[in-house]
């Protein structure tokens, strides 16, 4: 059921880095986003496709995770993701993309949470330096990042109350929160 899928799709921003994604799963999961609409067919949108060591190497720095934990600078060694797969929009094709790029993440990342996978989009990079380490043609503009691999960690949905903050958190066992807002505070009128 895609309820079912959009509940178990979380941020996950810890992974069993030693467990390797195919280059034939990125495909597929890129497929998804091909498949999915795009504001007038434009179809802009192109991607990096990385599963090897090394390139992963070249892409981790360049990435900030979770600005909520600010003690926390991201996954240590061995919890690192097995893959990426970057978005970028060409400037060739359009000069927006819209929310195209929103669009081709969800697709993927539901994709892969169907495979036993999990991911987390990251839009706080450090893009001259990811264009640069990767040598990224200028035409392309980087529009996000997702990290992709076997989750190494829990994260739980729960309701906000009145007043309560909507940061996500980590409990003394590693267990990531997630609070959203109930059904009846975003529906208007």
């Amino acid at each position: 059921m895609i309820r079912d899928l959009v509940i178990k799709n979380r941020s996950y921003r810890r992974f069993y880095q030693e467990i390797a994604i195919e280059p034939q799963t990125l495909r597929e999961l890129v497929d998804l986003a091909r498949l999915s609409s795009s504001a007038g067919n434009l179809q802009p949108l192109k991607y990096i496709l990385s599963c090897d060591s090394q390139k992963n190497d070249l892409i981790f720095p360049y990435l900030i995770w979770a600005g909520y934990l600010k003690d926390w600078p991201g996954p240590c060694e061995g919890e690192k993701p097995s893959a990426y797969i970057i978005i970028l929009g060409d400037t060739e094709i359009s000069q927006s993309f819209g929310c195209d790029h929103g669009i081709a993440a969800q697709s993927i990342l539901l994709g892969a949470t169907e495979k036993g996978l999990g991911g987390c989009i990251i839009g706080s990079i450090q893009r001259q330096g990811l264009r640069k380490a990767l040598d990224i043609p200028s035409r392309y503009e980087i529009l996000l990042v997702l990290a992709i691999g076997r989750p190494k960690e829990k994260v739980v949905i729960e309701a906000t109350g009145p007043g309560r903050d909507i940061k996500y958190w980590r409990d003394s066992e590693n267990v990531h929160h997630v609070p959203k807002r109930p059904l009846d505070d975003i529906i208007v009128g």
